[in-house]
């Protein structure tokens, strides 16, 4: 490889690292906001669907975004190594682990909303009601994850992959308002 080309995708990861860091810092910032709001927005049920829909398309792009930076950075910066690798050698895996990380907190977030913090008696319920959509949204984070650091996504599996999210907003915003009828 010329010194050129190392030179260009060096700038190119540390141009993504600056991106990533400032989608992080933005999605924290939406986030907040969010779960401020969450409660009130499922009064509207085609605005929660929207919102739901956009807060999960920011997560799972912040996550598109970290990984391609990930796999830039190893590549760019970091000799070939045996553990250096391990992630971009085994993409299933680490999506498969990084994937069930994100379902967890996303289940303690869920229980948090329910009475403001975890508790544990109410984790079951809160995994039950929320599995088809956790397994929507997790497939969906899966192939994000494991394309990415494959480097194969390509425009057809971005759409496939928000098409995903979208129809799991349908289903938790259905799912709240099958539960507030169900509690009047």
């Amino acid at each position: 490889m010329e010194w050129r080309e190392v030179a260009s995708e060096k700038k190119r990861t540390i141009a993504l690292g600056i991106v990533f860091l400032v989608c992080l810092a933005l999605a924290y910032m939406e986030n907040v906001s969010f779960f401020h709001y969450v409660k009130g927005m499922f009064s509207n049920p085609p605005l929660a669907i929207l919102l739901v829909f956009i807060h999960n398309v920011l997560a799972v792009s912040l996550i598109l975004v970290g990984m391609a930076f990930y796999v830039d950075f190893v590549l760019a910066f970091l000799p070939k190594r045996k553990y250096e690798y391990l992630v971009l050698q085994h993409p299933r895996l680490f999506a498969l682990v990084f994937t069930v990380m994100i379902l967890l907190v996303s289940i303690f977030r869920a229980g948090t909303l329910l009475q403001g913090r975890v508790v544990v008696n109410t984790l079951p319920l809160v995994i039950l009601v929320s599995a088809p959509n956790g397994i929507i949204e997790g497939y969906g984070i899966f192939q994000c994850i494991q394309k990415t650091l494959r480097k194969s996504m390509t425009i057809r599996d971005l759409a496939v992959i928000y098409s995903l999210f979208f129809l799991a907003a349908v289903f938790e915003v259905g799912y709240v308002q099958a539960l507030r009828i169900s509690l009047e």
